[in-house]
């Protein structure tokens, strides 16, 4: 079993492990951070960060794709949430001297990015706070369904309704 070696720092099980998963943990980060160099640390890191923290795996729990593909996930909305991403994101890109003009529909992008951003802030702010907790367990630390009904308490049923009508409330605001 992959996750046993790996629990038994065995290297070339650290290599299988990204064979298996490095392309799937680069296309989850990718999607979320649009710079190459950065998308290729953060996979990294993610690396870097299942290798450290194996011994804290519960196969039980899940299957271990799942988790590196979590792990992944986490790493970008970490990235997303810095200090590092927010200079990046404010830095303008020049392009050379002969060709001014290609400035401008980066920062139409950037401005039209910052946007969506605000918009999705405030119809999230504009939710219910039982809503509101449901979605950052869910999409910000990628529990499940199941895992939320455990931390909160609350009947799975009940979980799946608060999630998906926030859900449903987002997709009305954001029409």
């Amino acid at each position: 079993m992959l996750a046993q070696r790996l629990k038994d720092r065995d290297p070339q099980a650290l290599a299988e492990l990204y064979d298996r998963y490095g392309r799937l943990a680069y296309t989850i980060i990718h999607r979320q951070v649009n710079d190459h160099s950065t998308v290729e640390d953060l996979v990294q890191e993610t690396f870097l960060r299942v290798w450290t923290r194996i011994q804290g795996f519960d196969a039980e729990r899940g299957d271990l794709g799942t988790w590196v593909v979590a792990v992944a996930r986490n790493r970008a909305i970490d990235y997303l949430r810095s200090i590092e991403c927010r200079f990046a994101q404010a830095s303008v890109q020049m392009e050379p001297a002969g060709q001014p003009h290609a400035v401008t529909p980066a920062f139409e992008n950037d401005l039209l990015h910052r946007e969506r951003v605000r918009a999705i802030r405030q119809a999230i702010a504009r939710l219910r706070p039982d809503h509101r907790l449901v979605l950052q367990l869910a999409f910000g630390e990628g529990l499940s369904h199941t895992e939320i009904a455990e931390r909160l308490r609350q009947p799975l049923g009940t979980v799946k309704t608060w999630v998906r009508t926030a859900l449903k409330v987002l997709r009305t605001q954001m029409a």
